[in-house]
């Protein structure tokens, strides 16, 4: 055996894939740029809530279709790094030997999550449109449809996502098992949010679940083993080379 070969085996395997935790705060940062410059644009007027009147939703999209314009793209491109941390996260899990449903059901969970926002973009991107827009019920569906897409849609899949992923880590200790319980009252939040389709003022836990969800991904994805060395490691010593 050459010294070469030697170097080879005694070298750790490379984890692969992007960092997780670069991945979450992009989709943070993208979501929250998206926010900050549709509110800047509109002068501080955030989206009007599809639950008022047809003709006033119908008149911010008519009035505001440029900043439309840019919060959808701000929107589908925050989903494209929220898809490729769920499948980096997964192939991750399964380097570490986790063998249960959990990776299975968090990448299901990111995919859908992914989708529905990138879906929730596409229709927001079409309510930017004056030929669209001069329709007022159909502004008001569409809007309507916007918001079940980007809100329980994507909040119920972002939940699914963390909790494939706190589940295995609080059980094998692959992050601090404060941060895992986090983890897990926030999927519960995200999963109990769809109750909001039918009991409109539980949609309060949309934000909550959203929000605290990304910022959970980013702290998780930085904090979660490469490999099964790293993972035998104490947690406070993970950052150590």
């Amino acid at each position: 055996m050459t010294d070469a070969t030697l170097q080879r085996v005694d070298r750790p395997a490379r984890s692969g894939g992007p960092n997780p935790g670069i991945l979450a705060v992009v989709s943070l940062a993208l979501t929250l740029a998206g926010l900050i410059v549709g509110a800047v644009m509109t002068g501080g007027q955030f989206f009007v809530s599809p639950f008022e009147s047809a003709s006033q939703v119908a008149a911010y999209f008519q009035a505001n279709p440029e900043a439309t314009r840019i919060s959808s793209l701000f929107i589908f491109g925050s989903a494209v790094p929220l898809g490729i941390f769920a499948a980096t996260v997964y192939a991750r899990q399964l380097r570490l030997g986790v063998r249960v449903p959990g990776p299975g059901i968090g990448f299901f969970g990111g995919v859908a999550a992914s989708v529905f926002l990138m879906l929730s973009g596409c229709v927001i991107w079409l309510l930017s449109r004056p030929e669209i827009t001069t329709d007022v019920t159909l502004t008001h569906a569409l809007a309507f449809f916007a918001f079940i897409t980007g809100g329980v849609g994507f909040v119920v899949g972002l939940g699914l996502l963390i909790a494939g992923i706190a589940v295995p880590a609080l059980i094998l200790r692959f992050v601090p098992r404060w941060l895992a319980w986090i983890g897990l009252v926030i999927a519960a939040l995200a999963e109990l949010s769809f109750l909001s389709m039918a009991i409109e003022p539980l949609q309060f836990l949309l934000p909550v679940a959203r929000f605290g969800g990304l910022i959970w991904l980013v702290a998780a994805g930085f904090l979660l083993p490469q490999n099964r060395a790293a993972a035998n490691r104490p947690v406070s010593n993970r950052g150590e080379r």
